[in-house]
């Protein structure tokens, strides 16, 4: 998707090609009730790559992920976006760079039209006019909501919000895409055209799930997290062979899936 940047918008911090997507190194964080919910997390995504993020609920992911964009801090460690260090001077430009899609729909679409709820998100970033509008048709056409935009996200339905959510997020030109639980509550046939518009995304991913054949149709790596610990780190498909790994920290795979 092209930058589309008007002379109004957020000048990005630029930084050196080479750097990972996503660092976080030796992060841990407790909440002010005293619960610590991460004991030093070390997590380095390369650009391009889609990784799930598994684990029982509890596990620390959430919390994790609220710290990738800011939303969450204090704590000990380091996290660099594109190298660019997650800290109160550079959050404007860490948000646009993470876009996070939340699980549920609501939570991103407020407005009366999709076209509405796509624009809002690249505007409060500075784009205007003929700019802005090609940002929010390119989004909607990535996601194949193009022609949806006029209508209200009220009257779609539930796979249909959850692209115009993702397209919100899209029109804003992050570079990694964070999604909570995007699988969560859809049909069959919804599930897979999310599956279908992910895939064809040149986007780094961040995918927190509990659907484990998601995570293998998706991701090629997974994360497990347990316990605010990094337990298990490889292949998608190699880490869900493992059954004792996965009873370990309280994951199945649904009965009768094959994961060849």
């Amino acid at each position: 998707m092209p930058d589309g940047r008007g002379s109004a918008a957020v000048q990005p911090v630029h930084v050196a090609p080479t750097a990972p997507a996503l660092l976080v190194e030796r992060l841990a964080f407790a909440y002010p009730d005293g619960h610590q919910a991460l004991f030093g997390v070390d997590l380095r995504v390369e650009p391009g790559e889609r990784v799930a993020l598994l684990g029982p609920n509890g596990a620390g992911k959430t919390t994790l992920v609220l710290h990738l964009n800011g939303v969450l801090g204090g704590g000990e460690g380091r996290i660099e976006v594109a190298g660019l260090p997650v800290v109160k001077e550079h959050l404007r430009e860490v948000r646009r760079r993470v876009g996070v899609v939340f699980q549920d729909p609501d939570d991103q679409l407020f407005l009366p039209t999709a076209r509405q709820d796509v624009a809002f998100g690249p505007a409060n970033f500075g784009l205007r006019g003929a700019e802005l509008d090609e940002r929010v048709a390119l989004a909607l056409a990535a996601v194949g909501m193009a022609d949806v935009a006029d209508r209200s996200p009220l009257h779609l339905s539930g796979g249909q919000r959850r692209r115009v959510a993702l397209a919100t997020v899209l029109a804003c030109d992050p570079e990694v895409l964070v999604l909570d639980e995007p699988s969560a509550n859809l049909e069959p046939v919804a599930r897979r055209e999310l599956a279908e518009v992910l895939l064809g995304l040149d986007r780094t991913m961040l995918i927190v799930t509990h659907d484990l054949p998601y995570a293998v149709q998706v991701c090629p790596r997974s994360v497990l997290i347990d316990g605010g610990v990094v337990v298990a780190d490889g292949p998608t498909r190699e880490l869900l062979a493992d059954t004792e790994l996965l009873a370990r920290h309280r994951l199945e795979l649904p009965f009768g899936f094959r994961l060849d």
